[in-house]
């Protein structure tokens, strides 16, 4: 692959760097949203799949941070729900990765994301008490997705946040339980993308460049989410979902 440090340039590294500062706010905060836009930021200074392996590293900082922030919150019969699916996702992702159709992918998850806000606005549901019931056969199709968007784009997120919203858990929890699904996830990526000769090593000297980034957005994150209320936070991570898939359809649309 290119040789990053030697090829990016001060404005691409700015751009890389203001992505890393946004997906960081993003995922630590708000479980994602606006994070989805990090490979098609830096995918303005150099490929897709470059992009995408130059931010891997990052993400699974973002979600140890995240994890480790929120140990004691996340649900653990989510993630068991969750990772068979991913899985089966990744590996087709494998397969495909230098032949699948990026922007087809962007426009299917883009309206899956939008579903989810139509759904929540025509509803006008509202976060109770109740835990909602677990449909495996759905959770298992969002996870699939989820796991094969992740492995071609970092594009995996809009699943899954609208299957745990439905979920109604509290903010903490649904942001615990989405760090802790990404980061297995994202390790399981990081096998995949070695198993293909993807890394290098300027590419991870790259990465590492990007640390202080990380550390700001997710710093910035945690302490948007602690003071943000329940109510305002799922209207918040509905919103981000609508930014995302808007997003997804506009870049799938414009590129085919």
């Amino acid at each position: 692959m290119t040789s990053y440090l030697n090829a990016m340039s001060l404005e691409a590294y700015l751009v890389t760097a203001f992505a890393v500062v946004l997906t960081g706010i993003s995922k630590s905060g708000f479980a994602g949203g606006l994070g989805i836009l990090g490979v098609p930021l830096v995918a303005l200074t150099m490929s897709p799949q470059e992009a995408a392996v130059l931010l891997l590293p990052i993400l699974i900082g973002i979600d140890i941070l995240s994890v480790w922030r929120y140990r004691n919150a996340w649900q653990g019969r989510m993630i068991v729900a969750l990772l068979p699916g991913a899985l089966v996702g990744i590996s087709l992702g494998m397969v495909s990765f230098t032949g699948i159709n990026p922007d087809i992918l962007r426009i299917a998850i883009g309206l899956m994301a939008l579903g989810f806000v139509a759904n929540y606005v025509l509803l006008n549901l509202r976060p109770t008490a109740t835990e909602a019931k677990i449909n495996w056969a759905s959770v298992f199709i969002a996870s699939a997705l989820s796991g094969f968007a992740g492995f071609v784009a970092h594009a995996g997120g809009p699943p899954i946040k609208g299957t745990l919203l439905r979920m109604q858990l509290d903010k903490t929890a649904f942001v615990g339980t989405n760090a802790f699904f990404f980061f297995t996830l994202n390790m399981a990526k990081g096998v995949g993308y070695a198993a293909l000769g993807l890394f290098s090593t300027d590419g991870l000297l790259a990465s590492a460049s990007l640390v202080p980034f990380l550390f700001l957005g997710v710093g910035l994150g945690f302490a948007l989410h602690d003071r943000i209320s329940q109510t305002t936070f799922v209207r918040l991570v509905y919103v981000l979902l609508g930014i995302a898939g808007l997003n997804l359809l506009y870049i799938g649309f414009a590129s085919l």
